[in-house]
């Protein structure tokens, strides 16, 4: 059998021009998973990925989104963008959460979504098809290295990797939590860009892997906690670096994956502060969650994987 070819457009920056989107994600060549091939550029794919697309005219209104990703501003919307896919076979996925400040223009996304796409999904109660985002991750490790190795050497305590975006009441609240935690002088490595100069920090990095794999535990903070559809990739990195994820998020997590593969961090005030301190106080949470978060790893890998995710809605046709 054939396999069918899989384009790709998206409003973040850059990525629609990137031929090998995906492919560190398939222990095969060229973004080959079973039955599809992920091709962004294809000239004439079979079906085609409409991956967080910003319909006009949402981008020229400075969205909260282009603020932070400076996405693609297109003047309009071509159908030519479809290349000739039909209605049927395209596929729009929305990955961001519904903050309160972006739900008009998630909203919005959708129903202009429902005029090209036969399938319209989003992490959030009011997308078309409402389910969890399948699963991206940020490491530079090819798919079969994630899959075959131990874990690795765990030679610190706790990273935390995130960023200063600060426009949303979410965003502010997680960086009051950061200043907290340091001014109590919880020990963790913190990295990311535009942080804070009040902020300590190790400093900006290029591959997530070097800021989570020598650790025993992660700060995985997600944006959005409020409904039961939306986790990110902050979780699936953290396990896929064999940290033990210390997680404030959503309950979708609990339903993804097995029990003890992460912990939940109660609140981002004094009590979350405390529960950081007894966890990371030593190593042997992480020694009894082991055999979760190797199990989780094969999960996020083999099941949660957006290519596996495509391969399985492709059978459908």
């Amino acid at each position: 059998m054939a396999r069918a070819t899989i384009g790709m457009i998206s409003s973040y920056s850059g990525l629609s021009s990137r031929n090998d989107w995906l492919w560190q994600q398939t222990p095969e060549y060229f973004g080959v998973w079973h039955n599809i091939q992920m091709r962004t550029t294809a000239q004439n794919p079979d079906f085609m990925l409409m991956y967080q697309f910003d319909f006009p005219p949402i981008t020229q209104q400075k969205s909260w989104l282009s603020r932070f990703h400076k996405q693609q501003q297109n003047s309009e919307f071509s159908i030519n963008l479809l290349r000739g896919v039909p209605k049927k076979k395209v596929i729009y996925l929305l990955r961001e959460p519904p903050l309160n400040e972006v739900v008009k223009r998630n909203k919005l996304n959708y129903q202009e979504a429902e005029k090209y796409c036969g399938y319209v999904s989003g992490p959030d109660d009011f997308a078309p098809t409402p389910d969890y985002m399948p699963a991206i991750w940020y490491h530079g490790n090819s798919f079969r290295e994630l899959n075959e190795m131990p874990p690795p050497q765990k030679v610190k305590t706790c990273s935390w990797i995130t960023s200063g975006i600060s426009r949303t009441v979410n965003h502010r609240q997680r960086l009051q939590f950061l200043e907290s935690l340091q001014a109590r002088e919880i020990e963790f490595d913190l990295f990311g860009r535009n942080l804070p100069k009040s902020a300590k920090t190790i400093g900006e990095i290029g591959n997530k892997w070097y800021a989570m794999a020598p650790y025993y535990y992660n700060l995985a903070i997600e944006n959005y906690a409020d409904n039961n559809w939306y986790v990110s990739e902050k979780l699936w990195d953290a396990l896929l670096a064999w940290c033990l994820p210390i997680y404030y998020g959503g309950p979708a997590a609990d339903k993804l994956l097995p029990p003890g593969s992460f912990l939940r961090l109660p609140s981002l005030d004094e009590k979350g502060i405390a529960y950081i301190q007894e966890v990371t106080a030593n190593p042997d949470a992480w020694y009894e969650a082991k055999n979760a978060i190797a199990e989780a790893r094969q999960i996020i890998l083999h099941k949660l994987n957006l290519l596996n995710w495509l391969s399985e809605f492709v059978t459908k046709f």
